[in-house]
């Protein structure tokens, strides 16, 4: 974006992770920022002359009608992401049903464990292998990678048809195949992946275009539906349409507007709706709405006297959460350093399978953390749950929260909460799609009913153990993600009870004060990792002193209003400085006085004008060049080709480009002595991309784009500043 940018340490400190100064070679250094910020050209504002009231109007209708789409098929994905995987579970374990009571009457039960791992290894094998070979982008949850592209950031690849295709797939594999994980958190990855698609009218990945919804394909618009898609997921997970409805504000969307909150609360609710109809369908019970997500803890009664000694969760949940993101922060490290090539991430995610399998069977020996079902040998209901199996970890957590006192021992509990604390640890950052919503939720439940049934308080004699079990469910999930408003809202619609509100939030809330005092949040973790230039909400608190002129990158390359093609190919083609916006300036008649700005113009809009050869010639002392609109922009929108792909001949190398009808001509603008915080506020409010640096006479001075801002960071050490990808 700048011809130069120098970057250095204001405050080292050991702790930031090698993969800042250059570890990870991946995505993180071809991101580029998205345009949330409406270029204002001529051509914008003659079209908008032209829209009638009508016009407008439809406009707005068409948005419902695509905020009810993506809620629609949301709800459908969910829907039969939920019956695939119950398909595949329960055929894994009538294979393995059949297996023991052919083998457990002549002592070969070990028969059955060996082949009770190879199925789950086989099921993960072949969801690692699409992820790792096919699509890297879908692994994991894919939460991170949507805050970055709500927050402006442009992730390669991460909304396209394919990565919802071997996302699906991918968590399909994953949870049928018994790894600690959920499929809660790719929801929200898939509602935002089908966003993205139905919102721009066409499928760039299958060459059709519908013809529909053209005025949205634009990053400002789309980025909206995103939202959209992204909190349709969680409604989809957890029934929960305002949990999701605030999740995309408080985790998600960057950018929010009064208009946008009634859509997507649209899209949410026709989303847990359509998931509710379908799968009473599948279970033959059309109509009896008795599935409102994913997930279903269960109802809770109203008495709330068991709590009073809640307050024991609220330094536990942060610390527990703290320790879980630093191990798998340092675990992650390792990853990228080691284990990089895909035939590696492959063996690793069947080893953890294997391990899974093998520790799973031991511990649920003794355990017994799943009521038995069957009337075989004990050991045998180690590999079954209660049919029909509709969800496997999400039955675990409903059961810990609704079983009867005396249901569980403490050793029980302690060994398994140790247990599946550390397998769900390393699970989560293999190459495979998952989530951490399910695995946190269990571990929480787990030790909150531990501290439920061991009398620490005199006022536990009367502790309902599943309650407890809920709070220690939420003070987990929470300490790992950090999430506040929208989990405690998630969490009572789950529940149905509104009771348990004050001491959801007040566990959340001191979750994430105790654990952001010694770790991140998990997806904070990671996206830092990936060296994204993330841009937060506000500027570091002690940053008052860094003007613009400190912050900014110079010298900045320019154009002339009227500029030489051969000179702006020349500068597109320009590998070493992968520029995306250019201030347009202009000089007096004369030449004496400096050039003074006087508009913006982009990359993109530059390799448009080229492709089109809109090139002004001096013919017959007349300006002649084609006319461009709009819709010329849209349809290359949004995969621009590449300045290599643009032949332009030596004649046409002489000829002239006007940009004055295609700049933005009047850009966001600071002074060079303009605070930080200030210039934060500015970038981060409008979504910007660039803003420009000037001095007292309005010329370019600098450029500040968001990896400018995303650089620094309070440390524990004071103000540091951090290498981060060319943006």
């Amino acid at each position: 974006t700048v011809a130069s940018s120098a970057s250095s340490t204001l405050y080292p400190s050991d702790r930031d992770p090698p993969t800042v100064s250059g570890l990870v070679k991946g995505p993180a250094q071809r991101d580029h920022s998205l345009d949330y910020d409406n270029s204002e050209n001529q051509l914008f504002l003659e079209e908008e002359r032209r829209m009638s009231y009508l016009g407008f109007r439809c406009l707005e209708i068409s948005r419902w009608v695509v905020c009810g789409l993506i809620g629609f098929l949301t709800g459908l994905i969910a829907c039969f992401i939920d019956i695939m995987v119950e398909q595949l579970t329960g055929l894994k374990y009538y294979v393995v049903k059949e297996n023991i009571e052919k083998f457990t009457a002549g002592g070969g039960l070990s028969i059955s464990l060996i082949l009770w791992a190879v199925l789950n290894s086989a099921f993960v094998m072949v969801g690692a292998i699409i992820v790792a070979f096919f699509e890297p982008i879908a692994g994991g949850s894919g939460i991170p990678q949507i805050k970055c592209y709500l927050n402006g950031v442009k992730i390669p690849r991460v909304v396209r048809l394919k990565t919802l295709l071997v996302k699906v797939a991918g968590v399909i594999c994953s949870v049928a195949g018994g790894l600690v994980v959920g499929k809660e958190g790719p929801m929200i990855h898939s509602g935002a992946v089908v966003a993205a698609g139905v919102s721009q009218g066409r499928s760039t990945s299958l060459k059709r275009d519908f013809k529909i919804f053209e005025y949205f394909r634009r990053d400002t618009e789309k980025r909206d539906f995103v939202s959209a898609g992204a909190a349709a997921g969680v409604s989809a997970a957890f029934g929960a349409p305002v949990g999701g409805v605030l999740f995309s504000l408080e985790e998600a969307a960057s950018y929010w507007n009064q208009m946008l909150t009634w859509r997507i609360f649209f899209a949410s609710m026709i989303s847990t709706f359509t998931l509710n109809f379908f799968l009473s369908v599948y279970n033959k019970n059309p109509g009896e709405l008795s599935n409102p997500g994913l997930i279903n803890f269960g109802s809770f009664d109203r008495n709330v006297r068991s709590l009073c000694s809640f307050c024991q969760f609220l330094t536990a949940s942060g610390l527990l959460g703290a320790l879980f993101n630093a191990l798998n922060y340092w675990l992650t490290i390792f990853r990228i350093r080691y284990i990089h090539r895909p035939c590696l991430q492959v063996m690793e995610a069947m080893l953890v399978a294997a391990v899974t399998a093998t520790v799973s069977a031991r511990t649920h020996a003794r355990t017994h953390l799943i009521p038995p079902c069957f009337t075989f040998h004990c050991i045998s209901f180690l590999f079954f749950r209660p049919f029909p199996v509709r969800s496997l970890p999400e039955k675990s957590v409903q059961n810990l929260f609704h079983n009867p006192p005396g249901s569980y021992h403490p050793l029980t509990l302690g060994v398994f909460t140790i247990t599946y604390f550390f397998l769900a640890c390393w699970t989560y950052g293999l190459a495979v799609s998952a989530g951490v919503f399910i695995p946190s939720l269990l571990i929480g439940a787990a030790w909150g009913r531990l501290i439920g049934i061991i009398p620490v308080f005199p006022l536990q004699i009367w502790a309902d153990p599943g309650k407890y079990a809920l709070i220690g469910a939420a003070a987990q999930l929470g300490g790992i993600v950090r999430m506040t408003l929208s989990l405690t809202v998630i969490l009572i619609e789950a529940t149905g009870n509104v009771t348990y509100g004050l001491p959801l939030m007040l566990v959340l809330m001191t979750a994430k004060i105790v654990g952001d005092y010694f770790e991140e949040g998990l997806y904070d973790i990671h996206i830092k990792l990936q060296s994204v230039p993330f841009v937060h909400s506000e500027a570091p608190p002690t940053s008052h002193w860094l003007t613009a002129r400190e912050v900014m990158s110079s010298p900045v390359t320019s154009f002339n209003r009227v500029e030489r093609v051969g000179t702006i190919v020349d500068l597109l083609s320009n590998t070493s400085t992968n520029h995306n916006g250019f201030p347009v300036v202009v000089s007096n008649a004369n030449g004496e006085e400096p050039a003074k700005l006087c508009g913006l113009i982009l990359r993109s809009q530059l390799i448009v004008l080229l492709k089109h050869k809109v090139f002004v010639e001096l013919a017959r002392s007349k300006l002649t060049r084609r006319k461009l609109q709009l819709k010329d922009f849209r349809d290359a929108y949004p995969r621009f080709p590449p300045i290599q792909s643009i032949h332009v001949s030596q004649d046409e190398r002489e000829c002239m480009m006007d940009l004055t009808e295609f700049m933005n001509p009047t850009p966001y603008t600071v002074p060079q002595e303009t605070s930080l915080p200030r210039v934060y506020k500015l970038f981060r409010a409008l979504g910007l991309r660039h803003l420009v640096v000037v001095d007292d006479s309005n010329r370019v001075v600098g450029l500040v784009t968001r990896k400018d801002l995303a650089r620094y960071h309070l440390g524990k050490h004071g103000l540091e500043e951090l290498q981060l990808a060319q943006t």
